[in-house]
């Protein structure tokens, strides 16, 4: 009786979802683990100048990215730890489905961490934790943290995946 080979090319679904929720858990932890310091060491509003264009700031964000949402009296931390939690149970399914996709999961275990991280911190703090301060010729940038930064990247490794795709 013959056997069939098995081929998998860069699409399969084969392959375990173990590396990818490994990656994940890596960006939750380090994300958590700067936010525990950073709240350890530094007073609300408490900036700590670290080059002539970044500081290190401990403030509070109850929105979303760019403090969208913030002033709206306590329901977007509902909202967004509802929104975050959706994210993060379809991202792991996508893991699942397409773990055999290199790019395509870096780019969701990335954004599956940062989510996570940003979660943790609406149900444990109310709001999420950031400390990162950008700032250039008197130009603010939003504080954001390492699972702002996780997802940044992934959504950026998402697009070129899909342009990757897109050409073949």
């Amino acid at each position: 009786m013959a056997t069939k080979k098995k081929t998998f090319s860069s699409n399969s679904s084969s392959g375990s979802m173990t590396p990818w929720l490994g990656i994940a858990f890596i960006v939750i932890l380090l994300d958590q683990l700067t936010k525990i310091t950073i709240l350890k060491l530094f007073h609300h509003r408490e900036v700590m100048p670290v080059t002539e264009w970044f500081n290190l700031v401990l403030v509070y964000n109850p929105g979303a990215a760019f403090s969208f949402l913030a002033n709206e009296g306590g329901w977007q931390r509902h909202f967004f730890t509802a929104i975050g939690i959706g994210a993060a149970l379809y991202i792991v399914y996508l893991l699942k489905r397409h773990s055999g996709q290199r790019l395509f999961c870096w780019a969701l275990a990335l954004i599956l961490g940062g989510a996570v991280g940003n979660v943790i911190d609406r149900l444990v703090h109310g709001k999420v934790v950031d400390f990162l301060d950008f700032h250039w010729r008197g130009t603010s940038f939003p504080a954001f943290n390492l699972a702002d930064t996780a997802i940044c990247i992934g959504a950026a490794l998402f697009v070129l995946d899909e342009l990757r795709r897109v050409n073949k």
